[in-house]
């Protein structure tokens, strides 16, 4: 599994699986493919912000 906290390990087309706000206490991860990065800064301890080619927007799981 990639590192999510890194800027430079994401891209448009990866297919990842993200947390939702709403799903933030639990961890439930959602699955889908990167359209746009939100993150400006290269680190983020919680995750880089990416919004999915469905429209929801989240944080990379895991690393």
């Amino acid at each position: 599994m990639i590192d999510g906290r890194y800027r430079k390990n994401i891209h448009p087309g990866l297919q990842v699986e993200i947390v939702l706000k709403k799903d933030q206490r639990t961890g439930k991860t959602t699955e889908g493919i990167v359209k746009d990065l939100l993150t400006k800064s290269e680190f983020h301890p919680h995750g880089i912000k990416v919004r999915l080619e469905d429209g929801q927007v989240g944080r990379i799981a895991g690393k």
